[in-house]
């Protein structure tokens, strides 16, 4: 939950459904965020980036005028020009190769979430608090694309080693994965360990850089 004592996020969104711009900023003040700029698209958002000087952009995927992707090609200038600057995308459908795109850079501080999933405060406080630290999101339908579309690159983990993983590529930490399945931190470790092992990937030590760790072997 956002620090009292600390000055709050300040946010910038753009989004062109002007009822949702609405609600998302509605929602961002009962967070504990503060909206600077709500823009109905992506070149308005960037057009005052350096004046607004936000803490996080919050961008719909698709925005005027294709509505195709916009808000990712807006999300990749963002972090080209402002890389201090957290960007969490929006998308009303699963599009993972969206997704992929967003974090193919190896930067931390990004996220992609359904629409549906704001609809929950508390995940949509945890998702910009951690891309505003730097952190990866992702959203667990996206994974759960991502991860099905190889026949079954999974086959050499166990079950628990696998929703570890999925966890892991949601950009939980060893402790929120703990807490997730119930289980102890020393046994996440174990599994994690595990993983890497079976999947010859490097464990960095960063939460966002085991993100991409997994991504990386998605596309291989």
């Amino acid at each position: 939950m956002t620090d009292p004592t600390h000055a709050p996020l300040r946010i910038v969104l753009a989004e062109d459904s002007v009822l949702l711009r609405e609600g998302l900023v509605r929602l961002f003040d009962e967070a504990g965020f503060e909206t600077i700029a709500a823009h109905g698209d992506a070149d308005a958002l960037l057009a005052a980036l350096d004046r607004d000087a936000p803490d996080v952009a919050v961008l719909d995927v698709r925005m005027p005028p294709t509505f195709r992707d916009e808000g990712v090609r807006a999300a990749i200038e963002i972090r080209r020009r402002r890389p201090d600057i957290g960007v969490l995308l929006l998308s009303q459908y699963v599009e993972g190769t969206y997704a992929n795109e967003l974090l193919s850079s190896g930067d931390g501080g990004m996220g992609y979430l359904l629409k549906d999933r704001v609809a929950s405060l508390d995940e949509l406080r945890d998702a910009v608090e951690r891309v505003s630290q730097g952190g990866t999101v992702l959203d667990p339908q996206v994974v759960r694309e991502l991860l099905g579309r190889r026949g079954d690159p999974l086959a050499r983990l166990t079950p628990r080693e696998r929703e570890v993983m999925a966890l892991m590529a949601e950009g939980r930490t060893n402790a929120g994965i703990a807490k997730a399945l119930f289980i102890g931190v020393g046994a996440v470790e174990k599994n994690v360990t595990s993983i890497f092992q079976k999947l010859a990937l490097e464990d960095s030590g960063t939460d966002h850089r085991r993100v991409l760790a997994v991504l990386a072997w998605l596309q291989r």
